[in-house]
């Protein structure tokens, strides 16, 4: 009978630590798959964007890199909805930043910097450095 209690016990232990190992990473599976579906979101309303001369260009900062500070700048036409695009990089850039904390993202800590410019070229916003 004891052996019978020890092999459950043992069994239910297992369980519970295969459980929450595969729920964990379900778990990053689903955050990750978030931040990408997001980022998906963001690139068709940047891209959507057209352009006739370079002030009607602008860019903002993108993603958050594990060290802190943007991972790029997206290079955007004001011809879009431009306070939709600045939300849902805001909403993008503090969900990278808590997936970063929660799983332990390490990254490089180099300094991204922003463009000079930002130019209308063949009707679509580009970013020069």
């Amino acid at each position: 009978m004891k052996i019978i209690k020890n092999i459950s016990k043992t069994i239910v232990l297992l369980t519970i630590v295969f459980g929450c190992t595969s729920t964990t990473e379900l778990g990053k599976e689903d955050d990750l798959a978030e931040l990408n579906n997001l980022k998906e979101e963001i690139e068709l309303l940047v891209n959507s964007g057209v352009c006739s001369g370079n002030s009607d260009c602008d860019s903002i900062a993108f993603g958050s890199k594990a060290c802190g500070g943007p991972k790029a700048y997206l290079a955007f036409s004001s011809s879009i909805n431009v306070e939709l695009l600045q939300q849902k990089v805001a909403n993008y850039n503090a969900l990278e930043t808590a997936f970063n904390q929660k799983w332990g993202i390490i990254s490089d800590c180099a300094v991204v910097m922003p463009p000079t410019s930002v130019q209308c070229i063949n009707g679509k916003c580009t970013a020069a450095y």
